[in-house]
Parts: C-alpha cells; structure tokens; sequence
C-alpha cells in the first residue's frame, strides 16, 4: 500500500451562506462541539484552506482542482493521509478516463425564468477543460464522484447521442424550438476530437433542420465549420466563445486545458468569416482577478468583426466555492480575501445567491459596475445593435414523407 484512507462519517454540509473567504487563523485547540448535538463541521471555513487537503502537484499536473473531496452525497468521506510507511511521491498521476454513459435521453428540459432556452444537450459529462470556475463541477456528484479532480479526469461519453436524438426529434409530439448545447459542459472538450459525438449529434439536427445554439471555449469547433457554414445560410445556427482573459498565463493556471486565448479570438475570426453568427462571452468575470479586462477582450474581439457579446458574473455554487478558494490561495494569495469580498459584495453577503435573475450578474454596487461597463465597452464598440434569432421553419423529420393535405 502507498496509502492509507481514513473512512469518516461525513459531517453535516455548510449551509450555502457561510462566508468561505475569510482570512483567520487555525486554532490548534479541536473546535467546539455544539450544544445541539451535532458534529461539528471537519472544516473551519473561515481559516485558509489546509495544504494537506491537496492533492501532490506531480500527480494533477495540467489539472485546475488542487484536491479531490468525495461527493456530497456520499454517507462517508474518504481522507488520505500518509501512514509513514511510503511516500506520496508513488501515488499515480491523474490520467485522464472515458466511460460508456447508456444514457436512454438526450434532451434535457427545463423552466428556469432566466435562461434563454428550455432543452439543451449535454454530449459529455465531466470536461477535461479542467475550469477551476466551472458550475457544472457539482454534478459529478451526482455520479458518487469528486466535483474536484474527478470532473475533470473521470469522464463520460454519449456515443448514442446522435441516435437518440433522431428519436426524440422524430417524435410526432415533438414542438422545436432552438436546442442549447456547451450549457453545462464543453462539447468541444479534448476528448471530442476521437468520440466526434458533438459533429454526429449536427449531422442530425443539421438532416431535421433543427436550430442550435452552441457555448464553447475551445478552437475545435473550426473542425466542424463546413456543417456550421450550411446551417448558418439556413438560420440555424449561432456560436458563443467564452474568452474569459487575454493573459495566457492567467488561462493557463484558471482553465489549464482549453485553448489559448489567441486561439478562441481566431476561432471567431473563422466563424465570422465564413458567415457563422459569433458571439464572444466574457465568462466568468472574475472581479480583481480578470475584470480589469472586460474592454480590452470587447475590444480586440471587435477588431475580427464579432457583433454579438454578452457576460456572466463568477457563480461559486455548492463544492465550487471550496475548490474555488482552494485554487485562489495557491495561485493568488495576495488577492485571496480582497476576491472573496467583492464577491460577497455582488453576492449579498454571501458567496453565492442562486436566485433567479440575479445569479448571472448578481447585485450591489460591484455587480452594477460590472454590468456598466461592460454595456458602455459594447456601446461604444457597436456590439449588440442586432440580435441573432435563429429559426424553426427548416424543421421537418428527414423521413416523414410527403405532408397529408387536410380533409377540411
């Protein structure tokens, strides 16, 4: 063994509101037990993140993650510790895997008051992208994995996708309306360019027709610009690129697998150029980490002829938050409590407000100075004057044969 696991029973989880971004100290005496009976939390959120928590730097190289906590629904918590008996330095690397996901629906539906959308398509779960930031890391959870390392190293793929999808579209119930894919994980991701799920899931929606609108922060998407180029001539067809910051360095360390910035920036010169409606989304906004480049990203993505921008305010939901913390402390941790004050700040005092129509953008004076520039930067810039509205009339089952004329 070149480790030992210590099995804990899992302490009652932090109620969201609890600050994360405190900077005090440890105490060395065992925190209180509380008069109500209940354990008390294993975690001191309000001290600095404990290094012993992290995972060894040689095994998660090119990983955002600094750690690998079990899921929260998971009865028991797993610590791994070292017993003296081998060292740390023998514990594998994180490789990354792919898993069969026998998934038996493809769309996803849902009634959220501020989403543009109601159906979207998830064609992978997990994303080697590795995005410290990324809301979508609590939904490996769901899976009885890690939100942290897990996510991005543990995967799933839906080859049936496609298949799927042909059903569901086919269906004489069937009402179309525009599908969102890259909502929760990169469709684009690494893994994409061998499973090719996402160009077989427009070869289908492209045969029926079918609107799509698609959220990426990867250069592949190029790849697929000859079915791209034909939907677009159609009106079916809009792309987003999130370029989250110019600084490669910064992208290195914040999204240590997606594509460099100059690389998104040229994957929308190509969307542009060959006729694609290309949006830039400058996602997340990261205040006193990435906000002071909100303009110059505006700025320079103008220059290659994008018309259409948008943004989202950093959202830390859930096990985000901690692993969140834990990346700013080893990164940044000059910047770690100013961060996590303006984030308060937008935030209500909290870490995060899941609330509709305030979780994208969030609220205060931080957020609403946010949200001012960024609409003076697209004002001066041009952006926005037009909105892109994709279309349902191409809709029609490849095989549906000739349409029944009425009796009446």
């Amino acid at each position: 063994m070149v480790r030992s696991s210590a099995v804990v029973r899992r302490p009652p989880a932090p109620k969201p509101s609890a600050p994360a971004g405190g900077l005090g100290v440890r105490s060395p005496q065992p925190m209180p037990r509380p008069t109500d009976g209940r354990r008390p939390p294993a975690v001191d959120l309000n001290a600095p993140p404990d290094v012993d928590v992290a995972v060894e730097g040689d095994r998660r190289r090119g990983r955002g993650a600094q750690s690998n906590a079990s899921g929260r629904y998971e009865p028991q918590a797993r610590v791994t510790f070292d017993d003296g008996w081998q060292s740390f330095e023998e514990l594998p690397p994180f490789k990354t895997t792919v898993t069969i996901d026998s998934t038996r629906k493809i769309i996803t539906r849902n009634d959220s008051p501020d989403l543009s959308f109601d159906r979207s398509i998830n064609p992978y779960r997990g994303c080697e992208h590795g995005c410290i930031y990324c809301f979508a890391r609590p939904t490996h959870a769901y899976l009885g994995l890690s939100p942290g390392l897990d996510f991005e190293t543990k995967l799933f793929a839906k080859p049936d996708a496609p298949k799927l999808l042909e059903r569901e579209l086919s269906a004489a119930s069937y009402v179309p309306r525009t599908i969102a894919i890259g909502t929760n994980t990169d469709p684009y991701q690494p893994i994409e360019r061998e499973h090719q799920v996402m160009r077989r899931i427009l070869e289908v929606l492209e045969s029926f027709g079918h609107p799509v609108g698609i959220v990426t922060k990867s250069a592949l998407v190029v790849r697929d610009l000859d079915i791209l180029a034909r939907m677009a001539k159609r009106n079916l067809v809009k792309v987003g690129l999130s370029v989250t910051t110019l600084d490669p360095k910064l992208a290195r360390v914040m999204e240590p697998r997606a594509a460099t910035p100059a690389r998104r920036l040229d994957a929308l010169r190509q969307l542009t150029a060959a006729g694609v409606p290309a949006s830039v989304m400058v996602a997340p906004v990261i205040p006193a980490l990435n906000d002071a480049e909100i303009e110059r990203i505006l700025d320079t993505a103008a220059a290659i002829g994008v018309k259409e921008a948008g943004y989202v305010l950093l959202r830390l939901p859930l096990e985000v938050r901690d692993l969140f913390r834990e990346w700013l402390m080893a990164n940044f941790p000059d910047r770690y409590r100013h961060v996590f004050k303006l984030i308060r700040d937008t935030r209500g005092g909290k870490d995060y407000d899941s609330s509709w129509g305030k979780r994208m953008t969030g609220g205060g004076p931080v957020a609403w100075m946010i949200g001012r520039r960024f609409e003076l930067a697209c004002e001066k810039l041009g952006f926005n004057k037009t909105r892109t509205r994709l279309t349902t009339e191409h809709f029609k089952p490849p095989n549906s044969g000739p349409e029944q004329l009425s009796l009446l």
